[in-house]
């Protein structure tokens, strides 16, 4: 399969607003039952081999240990128990109350009470999961397509993410803004404004740089590749970006590197204009924010010392 297929958001526009409901109420499941961590990294989803997974969760309270997969190549979500019970059912032909009724009735079959704030988060319409009937698209060739691109995404971001030993996220997919991306911490307190929700008060305690990819928007309708630092130090946005089609742009009193998607995936080596982008954004956070990164480097993923110090061996043995 090629690099970063074509993805243009108004081809998916319908089935990805059905499909993004769906992972939040999955999401949302996740959340209760889940021990909390640190900047909310026990919420988000993570990728398989043939879509993404809430990973175990629960286990505690007399709650049995479940997880909840969306199998992207056979369509279907699955809610598997410790002890090998599961129940399954096709996303194909189902609406957000349908897909909400479903997952609760598998999750009864298998002991599994949890209760949820059951409408979407941060998104412009507000229908509750259980009455929204409208949103019920579901292609699954491009449903297969945003797997296929999350799975490639991952792994450029897993790439990028060696490079950097000090404290970093998973690459994760999250749920409620459904981008996928990764987090680099300078070590130093952010001290967020108190006034600000707590969502937004954990997850940006800390210095940190994002980076990631999104599959656009009403604000922005077109799928991209980005980065920023928060707390944005001043200048930030006067630094360089490459390659020459990335720029920054004004987010919410703040500003984005981004690089779209469709300028990635026209060079001839995608995978690697990809990484020079992030770098530049990343570095660009670096000198403006005043970071300690020399300390944190670990190229490529090692930080044995004798490694460090000596060239690589040939392997023992025959090929």
């Amino acid at each position: 399969m090629e690099w970063f297929p074509a993805m243009p958001l108004e081809d998916w526009i319908g089935t990805k607003e059905t499909v993004h409901r769906f992972t939040q109420i999955v999401g949302k499941v996740r959340l209760a039952a889940s021990a909390r961590r640190n900047h909310w990294w026990n919420v988000p989803f993570h990728l398989t081999g043939r879509g993404i997974t809430t990973r175990p969760s629960g286990g505690f309270g007399g709650m049995p240990v479940f997880t909840v997969d969306f199998d992207f190549v056979g369509h279907r979500l699955i809610v598997n128990r410790l002890d090998g019970h599961g129940v399954s059912f096709s996303l194909i032909g189902q609406s957000v109350a349908s897909f909400h009724r479903n997952l609760f009735e598998a999750l009864e079959d298998l002991g599994v009470e949890v209760e949820i704030e059951a409408v979407p988060f941060g998104l412009t319409d507000g229908t509750p999961f259980a009455r929204d009937t409208g949103h019920a698209d579901y292609d699954p060739a491009l449903v297969t397509r945003y797997w296929q691109i999350l799975s490639q995404v991952n792994l450029v971001l897993e790439r990028f993410s060696a490079e950097f030993c000090g404290k970093i996220s998973p690459v994760h997919h999250f749920w409620h803004t459904f981008d996928i991306a990764v987090t680099r911490f300078s070590g130093r307190s952010a001290g967020p404004e108190p006034q600000a929700d707590p969502v937004t008060r954990e997850a940006y305690s800390r210095e940190v740089i994002s980076s990631g990819f999104w599959f656009g928007d009403d604000a922005m309708p077109w799928p991209a590749f980005y980065s920023y630092t928060a707390p944005e130090p001043a200048g930030l946005a006067e630094e360089p970006l490459r390659p020459a089609q990335a720029a920054w742009l004004p987010q919410r009193g703040s500003h984005l590197a981004v690089l779209r998607y469709d300028d990635a995936r026209a060079h001839d080596d995608p995978v690697a204009t990809v990484l020079d982008f992030l770098e530049s954004a990343y570095q660009a956070g670096v000198r403006r924010a005043h970071w300690d990164a020399e300390l944190r480097v670990s190229p490529p993923g090692v930080t044995d010392p004798v490694l460090e110090r000596e060239p690589p061996q040939a392997p023992a043995g025959r090929a």
